[in-house]
């Protein structure tokens, strides 16, 4: 889809801003545009210079319906997308990365160069305090920290050789967010959204659960450049019980729906007697767009976060019967729920990783709440049959030091760090490239931020090349100038 106009208008041909401004209706609009997405020809992505569609007319289905689903680049492993993100580094040498060399060292200095830029001081080596047991027919090593994790482990792709480039945390959050830890990008979610479009009309491309308010901000889940259709829809904030992560205008409205279509229409036809003057406006076409877009989720968002009916032994799988458990649980419930029902990128949010000291009572704490859910959300998939399709992710913005802040803490470290990677297409029982014996640097088959958004983008259909749009007069995309898929782990 392209951001300019190009060819020679009919002047006695009425544009769609005229057609809204005499009155016609969104139920017209959208009747039209049901028919024409049955009959009409689809916006070819892949042999167009510009695969999105930044080719197509003036006028085509896809500039008049920006998230209609549209054809990947070729045949695609995944489908969808959750991406459980880990707010604050979580420390992934004492939860997925093994170090026998590190334990042997304990308290004893480092011995090689730390990065000439770091985020604090720290001193000595520190042994991770948990245990670690091979795990599943895989054996790969899982801390005592992650029991749950070690059932699903042969479902899990163990990538231990992850880095960045960035050790503060609201450029490094970006980085993995949106590809740049330097400008503002639009998210990964949004990038799918503008390549795939939207399978459920009613829902939401990319919905953000709980989203961290810190650290980029909106800046993790807007579309930037991109037309504003594509950003991210958050439920709910960062900290908050997840339980009220709810739509407010869906939860909360006690207006009839008639009165509200005739609020709708009527704030419509304000809206395009402004744009038949001014001329395109893609920021207010979009915020028209997300009120019919909220008018539609009342007949489906309800059922989606109405958790009261699922089974007991689902809601005691995720942990929704405990304390600790519950938050998160909840969260990930509703990301297979949303995904089910047909969102392309869902994202929750767990926080707060970020020990630099109290690491052992910290990571304790936040491991617990996050394992058992976590696991859920595989077994779930895998029992619905949703795994094969749907591309699970794991992760922070980046690890912790294997070298100590005082004696019970560790430092920021983008340098190399674990993530995982279930269904979509991975292969699974599989740990993927190492750190250095003592967990600070990523060696062997590395993957930096844009590798893993390469990968990401191959087994969602799209080559992350071709993905791009025209802004300021330069093709921008995902993974910048770089990036190049990890075709090891794909199955």
């Amino acid at each position: 889809m392209s951001n300019r106009l190009c060819g020679n208008r009919d002047p006695h041909a009425l544009s769609r801003r005229q057609m809204l401004a005499q009155g016609v209706g969104f139920g017209s609009v959208a009747l039209a545009a049901m028919l024409a997405e049955q009959g009409a020809p689809k916006v070819g992505f892949a042999d167009s210079t510009h695969p999105t569609g930044s080719n197509a007319a003036p006028g085509s289905s896809l500039k008049a319906q920006p998230l209609v689903p549209r054809p990947p680049h070729f045949e695609p492993k995944a489908k969808r997308v959750i991406f459980l993100f880990m707010h604050g580094g979580p420390s992934t040498i004492d939860l997925l990365d093994y170090k026998p060399v590190l334990a042997a060292n304990d308290n004893k200095p480092l011995p090689f160069a730390q990065p000439r830029v770091v985020s604090s001081e720290t001193g000595n080596l520190l042994a991770s305090p948990w245990k670690f047991t091979p795990r599943g027919q895989c054996g790969t090593p899982v801390s005592e920290l992650l029991p749950h994790h070690g059932s699903v482990i042969d479902d899990l792709c163990v990538m231990n050789s992850v880095h960045g480039s960035n050790s503060r945390h609201g450029a490094a959050l970006l980085e993995l967010h949106t590809g740049s830890d330097t400008f503002v990008r639009p998210s990964m979610g949004s990038w799918i959204n503008y390549g795939l479009g939207t399978v459920n009309q009613n829902l939401p491309g990319f919905i953000t659960i709980c989203p961290s308010s810190t650290h980029g901000g909106l800046n993790a889940w807007s579309s930037a450049f991109l037309p504003a259709h594509f950003q991210g829809t958050s439920i709910g904030r960062e900290g908050a019980d997840a339980t009220s992560a709810k739509v407010p205008f869906i939860t909360q409205s006690k207006i009839a729906p008639d009165l509200q279509r005739m609020e709708l229409d009527a704030l419509r036809q304000i809206n395009a007697d402004r744009l038949s003057v001014t001329g395109p406006d893609s920021a207010l076409e979009a915020r028209i767009e997300s009120f019919e877009l909220a008018f539609r989720m009342q007949s489906q968002v309800p059922a989606v976060q109405d958790l009261s009916g699922e089974p007991e032994h689902i809601r005691k799988m995720y942990g929704l019967d405990k304390d600790s458990t519950k938050n998160f649980g909840t969260q990930c419930l509703l990301a297979r729920r949303f995904a089910e029902a047909g969102v392309r990128f869902v994202q929750v949010t767990h926080s707060y990783w970020d020990s630099h000291g109290n690491l052992k009572a910290e990571h304790a704490k936040l491991a617990g709440q996050m394992d058992q859910p976590a696991a859920a959300l595989i077994k779930d998939l895998k029992q619905r049959g949703m795994l094969d399709d749907t591309l699970v992710l794991w992760g922070g913005e980046f690890g912790r030091t294997p070298t100590a802040q005082g004696r019970d803490g560790r430092d920021h470290n983008p340098h190399g760090m674990t993530m995982w990677m279930a269904g979509g297409g991975v292969r699974g029982g599989m740990r993927y490239g190492s750190t250095d014996e003592f967990g600070y640097y990523a060696v062997d088959k590395k993957i930096h931020f844009h590798d893993l958004h390469a990968t990401i983008l191959h087994l969602l259909g799209l080559d992350h090349t071709a993905l791009t749009y025209r802004h300021v007069g330069r093709d921008f995309r995902l993974t910048d100038l770089y990036g190049h898929v990890v075709k090891d782990i794909i199955a």
